[in-house]
């Protein structure tokens, strides 16, 4: 399955383990796993980073970076050889908003001055799920995106873009592929670096008049892929919430949203 523009998007049976290992061993790759513990998500690391070590880059060296704002509360969880728990301290924010929309800044100071040394891919996802299956190199490229499990089947005119045109983030009601998950996105440190750097700016000047994007950072996202193309997709399988449900096309869950009561969560 290919996008009109020749990306692969990424299901079970679409793609050869076998081969990919092959290829990608042969590079001697290291993947650099972000995700932000940000006041009391400090409470998901442990799940998140057991399951992490079962199923995602399996027999590849990993770096996780972990920004929190609370590194005396980062569980020790049993690594294999080559992975890497590298916590890097950041300040909190009094909104849940103005920490999620800061996480483009953060990655991109880290790119440009840790990450570029250490890691040829970034993968960066939300901290508030598990890994449930397989994720492996088959979703490593250039740039990639995944498709938001509640608009994979959806018209562009119902995609959950800032139509407002005031914002940097707008997007017009014509325009757009796929709606993206601002949960799971990644690639090379330069094109991550790129990416995380032009969202960062649109959301300052959004800041500087006042506007927040509808969906944050997740919104500007959306903006970015529409007009630099990810160069492989991901299906909803790498990232689900068993609250909608199971549909037949689904054969895997691969990343999935763990429950929680978000009130109590983001205001602590």
């Amino acid at each position: 399955m290919m996008t009109p523009w020749f990306a692969p998007i990424v299901w079970e049976g679409t793609y050869n383990i076998e081969i990919l290992n092959e290829q990608f061993r042969q590079r001697n790759v290291t993947v650099g796993l972000t995700v932000f513990a940000i006041k009391k998500y400090v409470v998901f690391l442990q799940k998140f980073l057991e399951t992490a070590e079962m199923y995602f880059m399996v027999g590849y060296k990993v770096n996780y970076y972990i920004f929190t704002d609370r590194p005396q509360e980062v569980p020790k969880v049993e690594l294999k050889e080559g992975r890497n728990v590298v916590v890097l301290k950041v300040q909190n924010y009094s909104r849940w908003q103005e920490i999620s929309m800061r996480r483009m800044e953060m990655i991109n100071h880290f790119s440009q001055n840790q990450f570029i040394n250490e890691v040829d891919y970034l993968v960066c996802v939300d901290i508030d799920m598990r890994f449930n299956d397989q994720v492996g190199v088959e979703i490593l490229s250039n740039l990639f995106g995944t498709l938001h499990p509640g608009f994979y089947a959806a018209e562009r005119q119902s995609f959950s873009c800032e139509r407002r045109p005031v914002s940097q983030a707008y997007v017009p009601h014509d325009e757009g592929d796929f709606y993206y998950m601002g949960a799971f996105f990644g690639g090379t440190v330069k094109e991550i670096y790129k990416l995380t750097k032009k969202c960062h700016e649109a959301i300052m000047v959004d800041k500087d008049n006042g506007i927040e994007a509808v969906w944050q950072e997740e919104s500007h996202l959306n903006k970015y892929f529409v007009y630099h193309k990810p160069t492989k997709i991901l299906s909803p399988e790498y990232l689900w919430d068993d609250n909608i449900g199971r549909p037949e096309i689904l054969r895997k869950r691969r990343f999935l949203a763990v429950p929680k009561n978000h009130t109590a969560i983001r205001n602590k």
